[in-house]
């Protein structure tokens, strides 16, 4: 097969010959390198190569050796994949996005990496993140800012903005990623590409300071619902090394995916803003109101239904703010200057916060919770926008305005995704259509916690319907940013 034809095979179909011994481990690297090649002076979404590692490891494969995990759900078998730069990889620069680690060589893996490569994934390539992978936007002081392929002067989105592009322009077949307050999510949305958000303990976060805190996690991101299920199952599991991990499903998510149908006809409960709470793009909320009708034709039901917000936005700051003050309270105060002012304004609004105000964000965390659980006592899914905007200027940190309504702070766009967040659910996000600008829109598809199947399956059946994976990948496309919404 030609480069280009590889690049567009899907993750499961470039699995499936190289099960069959169709295509080579070396073949697909030197596809993926040659696409990397081409694309990325456009978008730089993966400024750090490994690719004599690879080259080594997959020599290893085709060798017969490190195979113990053949047969197992979620091997790849020889499939170059991508790994955010938040997450370390055993002799491969990983910056975290910071100039005070932009020359650190890790020692060893990380426990997902580790995971990953024992289940016949191979790393081609670090991808771009915001610094510490705080922001809706990706871009840093190491390695500058990752543009959007359907549109070059937009972002991608953050934080997981280097894997959705190098997905949608073809560069890999699989990428890493991770979701704090939609980083899996938004950035597959802007891009056009699948991301999902598993429960907090799916998959480990192995070396983080926060292993007890349910807000970020690890997951994956692919071209389509299979693929993204698929890298569920190489990621899956129970972890020694992180507390709130569990044992992987005894159906596979591949094969719930594939069984889509049996999960019919699904109760779906959809809201384009929380009745009003929360600003979201005009079009946005139009474009997502048409496309979850589609559901109908399956004979699904839709309802307007959303629980109430209250506070929410208080709360999650609050609480984000918290894992700022773990993460982040050491560094400021010996690097203060290297460290942009986002993370330093989070962080110390943690520092100031009381311990009765701590109370009352997990006193209502909790009450937001019963809140959505009483939405799924009626409702197998629950459907909103995937972002509140479509994408905007790839010069702005974040959106100023959305929908007339100016931002206070960096986090403020991503709230439609944050209220997930702070539920516990899992959440897939789908793409369901483009703007009049011909910005990407998709949809953000919610199950009860530890529910993944449910909603993978909700967004397979969804992107039968639309065909809209089948676009990817593109090559990057110069453009214009639209205006303010």
């Amino acid at each position: 097969m030609s480069d280009e034809a590889l690049i567009r095979l899907t993750a499961t179909e470039a699995v499936a010959r190289l099960r069959r011994g169709e295509v080579s481990p070396l073949e697909l690297i030197e596809a993926a390198a040659a696409r990397i090649a081409a694309v990325e002076p456009a978008v730089n979404a993966l400024p750090t190569l490994c690719l004599d590692r690879a080259r080594d490891h997959a020599k290893r494969l085709m060798r017969g050796e490190g195979r113990e995990a053949e047969g197992e759900p979620g091997w790849l078998a020889g499939l170059p994949v991508t790994i955010k730069d938040l997450v370390d990889v055993a002799g491969v620069r990983t910056t975290y996005g910071s100039p005070i680690f932009r020359d650190h060589v890790p020692e060893r893996s990380h426990p997902l990496v580790e995971r990953i490569e024992r289940k016949g994934g191979i790393v081609i390539a670090k991808s771009n993140t915001p610094e510490f992978g705080a922001g809706g936007s990706t871009f840093n002081e190491v390695f500058g800012r990752t543009r959007n392929p359907w549109n070059t002067a937009l972002t991608c989105g953050g934080s997981t903005g280097g894997g959705a592009v190098a997905l949608a322009t073809g560069e890999c077949w699989l990428s890493h990623g991770s979701d704090h307050g939609g980083s899996l999510r938004r950035p597959a949305t802007y891009c056009g590409v699948v991301g999902l958000r598993p429960s907090p303990g799916r998959v480990t976060r192995g070396t983080s300071n926060t292993l007890f805190s349910p807000l970020s996690v690890q997951g994956p991101m692919a071209r389509n619902v299979p693929d993204v299920a698929l890298f569920l199952d190489t990621m899956a599991g129970w972890d020694l090394l992180d507390p709130l991990t569990y044992e992987a499903p005894a159906v596979p998510y591949a094969r719930a995916v594939a069984e889509a149908e049996r999960a019919l006809p699904l109760r779906i409960a959809f809201t384009p803003d929380f009745n009003g709470g929360l600003a979201v793009d005009r079009e946005t909320r139009e474009i997502c109101a048409r496309e979850v009708r589609r559901f109908e034709e399956l004979g699904c039901t839709v309802e307007l239904a959303a629980p109430d917000l209250g506070p929410l936005e208080e709360v999650f700051l609050v609480l984000r703010s918290q894992q700022f003050v773990v993460d982040r309270e050491l560094q400021i105060a010996a690097h203060r200057d290297l460290i942009k002012p986002d993370i330093i304004w989070n962080t110390e609004r943690g520092l100031a916060a009381t311990p009765s105000r701590l109370a009352w964000a997990e006193r209502e965390r909790a009450a937001w919770y019963r809140r959505v659980a009483a939405l799924f006592a009626r409702h197998d899914v629950f459907v909103t926008p995937g972002a509140a905007t479509p994408a905007f200027d790839v010069m702005l940190r974040h959106p100023e305005t959305v929908d007339g309504k100016r931002l206070g702070n960096y986090m403020a766009a991503s709230l439609i995704n944050a209220a997930i967040t702070l539920a516990g659910c899992p959440a897939v996000a789908v793409p369901c259509g483009f703007d009049r600008y011909g910005r990407p829109v998709g949809l953000q598809v919610v199950a009860p916690p530890r529910q993944e199947a449910r909603a993978l399956q909700a967004a397979a059946l969804f992107e039968r319907l639309t065909g809209l994976d089948r676009l990817l990948p593109i090559a990057p496309r110069p453009g214009t940013v639209p205006p303010p919404s």
